[in-house]
């Protein structure tokens, strides 16, 4: 079974003062594979110039830099970065908002939090280690918490700051073998509803979406085909989703557009759930 392609990355040649996020700078963790790609390449085609924080192999990460910055508008500057940070340190998750300030100005605008991961021997709750508990929460909750920790410190106020974290639709599907993985999920959308609250008077928003099946690597994990297929089925669109069905999700709440959706939890799932 092949890996999905990679998100074409669609050029970026047009007006920049008519691009809705003109101007403003995001942060997309996990920015450079699966969702969190696509996500990056919306949001700079949005014109929203974008920090693609990654962990490991940088390769994916410079590569899709290169192409987001080689289609920019000349004259509009570097228009996306790389660096490498581990979500679930607190000091590497500090120094990446830091390292964005340092490239993009003190105003930081957006927060997308796509880095996640999950075990893809589908342990039930009985059969999973508290390390492989402990793994999940790290990088799924934990980092989801540093980043948004850091983003209401230092979004900028008024108008324009949005946070997106990344749960999932097997929260309201509850499927066996998932057990660690929505507990992390869970959480990440009770803390995106309190930090909504939270944040009262300040302009900005957070908002959660929950994809359903998605084509990317961590999906097709350990999953033979037959299951990939039966999963398929299961969904009203008789396919699973891409990346690019996700991505206009995120780049629409990061938008002014939805300036009135605020503690939300939105399923992109095609139905599926």
């Amino acid at each position: 079974m092949s890996n999905p392609p990679r998100t074409d990355v669609p050029s970026l040649q047009a007006a920049a003062g008519q691009l809705p996020l003109h101007g403003r700078v995001a942060i997309v963790t996990g920015g450079a594979g699966g969702i969190g790609e696509a996500v990056t390449t919306h949001l700079a085609t949005l014109g929203a110039r974008v920090v693609v924080a990654y962990i490991g192999d940088p390769a994916p990460a410079e590569q899709l830099v290169a192409s987001l910055n080689s289609a920019a508008v000349p004259g509009m500057g570097t228009r996306a970065i790389a660096l490498c940070a581990d979500v679930s340190d607190p000091a590497q998750v500090e120094r990446l908002f830091d390292a964005a300030q340092a490239a993009f100005g003190p105003n930081l605008h957006i927060l997308v939090t796509a880095a996640g991961v999950q075990d893809a021997a589908y342990p039930a709750i009985a059969d999973t280690e508290p390390e492989q508990w402990d793994r999940a929460f790290a990088v799924n909750a934990r980092g989801t918490f540093l980043c948004c920790r850091q983003a209401a410190q230092r979004l900028v106020r008024g108008g324009g700051g949005r946070i997106v974290t990344f749960s999932s639709s097997n929260v309201a599907s509850l499927r066996p073998g998932y057990g660690a993985y929505v507990a992390t999920k869970a959480a990440v959308e009770a803390m995106t509803k309190v930090l909504a609250k939270e944040l009262a008077g300040t302009g900005i928003t957070a908002n959660s979406v929950a994809p359903g099946p998605v084509a990317t690597p961590m999906f097709y994990a350990g999953k033979s085909e037959e299951r990939v297929k039966a999963v398929a089925s299961q969904c009203p669109m008789k396919r699973i989703g891409e990346p690019t069905d996700v991505a206009p999700v995120v780049g629409f709440l990061c938008s002014d557009a939805a300036g009135w959706i605020n503690g939300q939890v939105i399923l992109a799932n095609g139905g599926y759930i």
